[in-house]
């Protein structure tokens, strides 16, 4: 018997920020200990965050397999010394895993029987929580001020899984759209830099 597409999404996503997570840690050549906690903290805090708010187990503690594969890739890019990893490509696991949790934590959500807002909300944090928290510790500009689409890409996953899901598509019809549709927003912005549009003060601040 085949998982159900959610837990495959929600162990891709780990696994894929796990690896970004290692790899900030091992720009700054840092140890392995410190490598596997990058990943973890990467792979894990923003499903952690969720499952806290709404009130729900948190998903690790009951299933440690979640921490396995964070540890897994952690090693896995430490051991290689990134060899092979072309930055260009870790923006790409990035956008999939971004993606893919952004789909996780709005399911999760509507599981809870939380509403559509809500359900997106979660979706995003979900998906954005642990780069910032990467991003803090690794002493670098965060996510949150990218001026190239990001946190938008996460909540267009989120919204369409969330409206598919309310007009009665298949779950893994709705699940794989919104992670498509997380794909091509943000892989827009990595090939063709799309931004949203910026206020400029109009005056000295």
């Amino acid at each position: 018997m085949f998982p159900a597409p959610s837990v495959v999404l929600d162990y891709l996503g780990v696994g894929f920020f796990a690896v970004t997570g290692a790899m900030a840690a091992l720009e700054r050549r840092q140890d392995i200990i410190t490598c596997i906690f990058f990943g973890a903290i990467t792979g894990i805090g923003g499903g952690t965050l969720r499952d806290l708010l709404i009130g729900a187990p948190v998903f690790w503690v009951h299933t440690p397999a979640y921490l396995v594969v964070c540890v897994v890739a952690a090693l896995a890019v430490w051991l290689s010394r990134g060899a092979g990893i072309n930055p260009r490509v870790l923006l790409w696991v990035d956008a999939v895993g971004l993606s893919a949790y952004a789909v996780v934590g709005a399911d999760k959500a509507l599981d809870a029987g939380l509403g559509a807002p809500v359900c997106i909300v979660m979706g995003v944090l979900t998906a954005c929580f642990g780069g910032v928290l990467r991003d803090v510790l690794a002493e670098q500009p965060s996510v949150l001020l990218r001026r190239e689409i990001y946190v938008t890409a996460a909540i267009a996953a989120a919204s369409v899984f969330v409206i598919a899901s309310a007009l009665g598509l298949a779950h893994a019809w709705a699940a794989a759209i919104g992670v498509c549709t997380g794909l091509i927003v943000r892989g827009g912005a990595l090939t063709f830099g799309w931004r949203l549009p910026v206020a400029e003060p109009r005056g000295p601040l």
